[in-house]
């Protein structure tokens, strides 16, 4: 009965639509990824993509506009068009957090974008190179000091670079964070070893964490993660640690017409079925979420305080 109530208000809905959303889209659409190829933002988005595209019968194009803690991307966003041609899929827990360590941004979050929907949460675990042969943080600091100014870390998020930049002051872990530029490319650092350490969403190396290319050292979620249960949780092993919990989330320019923000969005909600959450969110360490402009706009406030009050804490000054 749900289903068909569903459907039947989505039918009364897309009725009321004004023509220029209802015929929507008429032309490919853009859908600019904060991350490089490969990514975990990058590969969600063709993901989606594919769908929408069968459903629209218009491409979806992704375009990776990666660097910059994400600001590129939101650039990018916030310059395009608000027609609904251009789709964001961006992190807002990095964008939030960018507002208070940059003293000039040329977008403004609120001002310039308008939220879709939260998609997910993702779990981050730090990881390092099996070449490093640690597989906890006394390991870690001690590998670190038996070759100094030889380590280095890469984290996605400000609230995991404060947490490392904390654990190396108490530790005295001799290591230096590199710019994170995007998942893809963080996976290649720490194969190749030139950036062996890092702080990012678990989904991007699941592979080489069950191949064992990669170890697993604590993730920042409230549980072990489904996938890899013998790796802990922060709190587990630093007890009292508190982080913002990083996400992924789809945004339009600002002015883009409701009426095709609710249609994208609803399609989005719509091949989110089951199958597709257990196949492509849970067994990529993704939490879906997938909820409503309103919801997520709500949502978006609750960070804001929350950012604002860590931002505040840990000392961040606009550079």
């Amino acid at each position: 009965m749900k289903r068909t109530l569903f459907g039947s208000a989505t039918a009364l809905m897309l009725m009321c639509l004004p023509a220029s959303a209802q015929d929507y889209p008429t032309r490919p659409v853009r859908s600019i990824a904060t991350s490089s190829a490969g990514g975990i933002s990058d590969i969600f988005m063709r993901i989606i993509g594919e769908e929408l595209s069968k459903r629209w019968g218009q491409p979806i194009v992704v375009e990776n506009r990666a660097g910059g803690q994400f600001n590129i991307g939101a650039r990018a966003c916030a310059d395009a068009a608000p027609d609904g041609y251009t789709i964001c899929i961006m992190p807002a827990d990095v964008l939030q957090y960018n507002r208070h360590v940059f003293k000039t941004l040329n977008y403004d979050l609120f001002k310039d974008l308008e939220p879709v929907t939260l998609l997910f949460y993702l779990t981050q675990a730090l990881v390092a190179s099996t070449s490093l042969n640690v597989t906890t943080l006394e390991q870690l600091a001690a590998a670190s000091k038996a070759n100094p100014g030889k380590l280095s870390y890469t984290a996605a998020a400000i609230p995991h670079q404060l947490f490392m930049e904390n654990y190396i002051k108490q530790s005295g872990a001799d290591i230096v964070r590199v710019p994170f530029k995007g998942g893809g490319d963080a996976v290649t650092g720490m194969l190749t070893g030139t950036t062996p350490i890092a702080f990012f969403g678990v989904g991007n190396f699941i592979s080489h964490l069950q191949a064992g290319t990669i170890k697993g050292i604590a993730v920042d979620a409230e549980k072990r993660s489904l996938l890899f249960p013998n790796i802990p949780t922060i709190r587990e092993i630093r007890p009292g640690t508190e982080l913002t919990r990083a996400d992924f989330s789809l945004w339009v320019p600002k002015g883009t017409p409701k009426a095709i923000i609710q249609k994208i969005r609803d399609e989005v909600a719509r091949i989110a079925d089951p199958a597709f959450i257990d196949r492509n969110v849970i067994q990529r360490g993704l939490e879906p979420v997938f909820n409503t402009p309103e919801q997520f706009a709500q949502a978006l406030e609750a960070q804001r305080i929350h950012v604002e009050k860590v931002a505040t804490e840990a000392g961040l000054k606009p550079q």
